[in-house]
């Protein structure tokens, strides 16, 4: 049976939630702004990236993306027809400073005023994330993520941003999944900017962890009744086979994948096990660092899209360990599988092992081949059927016990989807990239019907 001729799932109803939860979508900057030589913004991490032959599938950039920049008012008239209630989206560092010091950009301030004022006049509650991977150049020039100075520009950055948005944004996420950040785009190397160095890596994860823990007092100093937290992507961990090579891959890619940053996150420090692992890798801690990073937030945010496989590698670096790729059951045009159980399984883990306190869905959604009818529709039976399944999941997370607050589902638009380009589609709504029109996917409207229920 094919996936289109399935039977619809059983998914809940809004009542099954609290009156007061939150139902959004999510964005990032880089993704669909463009406007990437407009109004004094300078070049990104990704910028050049995408100019370096070879690191985009379709060798495209982000400097046009949706046009959002432009076309935001069209995007937020979409949302607010959906019914939702919260937009996430996230600020360009590089239109706000040109290098890590000095005066802010004035237009780039504006922009971000006008975008917030817009999303209130449709009440839409905004929830700013304050870094989404794109860092300035000249930064990275300066030595980027591992040098201890991009934390000051960070504060900087947090301060200009939080001072103009006080009166209006009260909740800010400090970062967006910090693993990406780091191992992907300074170990695996195909994000921005590209490394693939471990012991810069571990020292990227680290100055970034500190960032944070630094930027949550001065967001509450600067933002009355601020709610501040991190979104950080986990993935449930499964062992490739009941061996004991196996059960101990996995313990091993447990410790990097996900303590490395919730354990420090809740006081804990790094794993031991694990920082005997990675050696001489490890990063420079300064005195009074981890104290920082385990700074009291208002609530985590949580990135779900699916569980990972590991066996046992051999040479395989960091850790001799391998995520394997999905062999069976439904998977996206990822590559990812579609396991809607895994959510409720992590955000259970993550409750019981840190109580964390409130915790939001801040990412959760599919890619996969969309095809525009004759008649203008997208039938995109596939990403309702993954939306459906997993907000069941998410409602059997509450009923055991995990205290989420909200989903964002990823994400509102079709978009520039980092190192593959424009092949990828997420969006709840399709984006023609020739003429920049918008269509409300099926999947969409489901949402949108779903959030209208009484």
């Amino acid at each position: 049976m094919t996936t289109a001729n399935r039977p619809e799932p059983q998914a809940p109803q809004r009542s099954d939630f609290a009156r007061d939860f939150l139902w959004g979508c999510a964005t990032s900057s880089y993704q669909i702004e463009g406007a990437g030589r407009d109004d004094g913004r300078v070049e990104s991490i990704w910028d050049r990236f995408a100019a370096t032959p070879g690191t985009i599938r379709d060798g495209s950039n982000g400097l046009v993306a949706c046009d959002h920049y432009h076309r935001w008012p069209e995007d937020f008239d979409i949302a607010r027809g959906m019914g939702l209630n919260a937009y996430r989206f996230s600020i360009a560092w590089p239109r706000i400073f040109s290098e890590g010091g000095g005066a802010p950009n004035q237009k780039g301030l504006d922009f971000y005023s006008r975008l917030v004022d817009g999303m209130l006049e449709r009440d839409l509650q905004p929830w700013a994330t304050l870094y989404h991977w794109d860092l300035p150049q000249t930064l990275q020039d300066a030595g980027g993520w591992e040098d201890r100075a991009t934390i000051d520009a960070f504060l900087d950055y947090t301060d200009a941003m939080t001072r103009t948005l006080a009166d209006r944004v009260k909740h800010w996420i400090t970062h967006n999944e910090p693993w990406c950040t780091a191992i992907i785009g300074n170990f695996e190397g195909w994000h921005a900017p590209g490394k693939t160095d471990l012991k810069a890596a571990l020292q990227v994860a680290h100055n970034v962890l500190v960032s944070h823990g630094k930027a949550v007092p001065l967001i509450r100093a600067n933002v009355p009744d601020a709610q501040v937290g991190m979104a950080v992507s986990l993935h449930p961990l499964r062992a490739a086979s009941d061996s004991a090579e196996d059960i101990a891959a996995k313990e091993r890619h447990d410790g990097l994948r996900y303590r490395w940053f919730l354990d420090p996150l809740f006081g804990r420090g790094y794993p031991e096990a694990t920082l005997s692992q990675v050696g001489a890798a490890a990063p420079d801690v300064a005195p009074g660092d981890m104290d920082a990073i385990a700074v009291k937030t208002d609530f985590m945010g949580v990135n779900y899209y699916f569980p990972e496989t590991v066996a046992h590698a051999a040479g395989h670096a960091p850790l001799d360990t391998k995520v394997l790729p999905p062999t069976e059951g439904e998977i996206t045009a990822m590559g990812w599988p579609v396991v809607p159980e895994g959510l409720a399984e992590l955000l259970l883990r993550i409750e019981n092992d840190y109580h964390p306190g409130p915790m939001y869905v801040t990412e959760n959604g599919s890619a996969f081949d969309d095809v525009v009818g004759a008649d203008g529709e997208i039938d995109d039976v596939q990403r309702r059927h993954y939306l459906m399944r997993h907000l069941a999941s998410l409602k059997a997370a509450i009923d055991g016990g995990a205290p989420v607050k909200g989903y964002f589902a990823w994400s509102l638009l079709d978009n520039f989807e980092w190192a593959e380009g424009y092949l990828k589609r997420f969006g709840l709504v399709h984006i023609d990239y020739a003429t920049q029109q918008r269509r409300l996917k099926s999947s969409g409207k489901w949402y949108g019907a779903f959030l209208r229920q009484a």
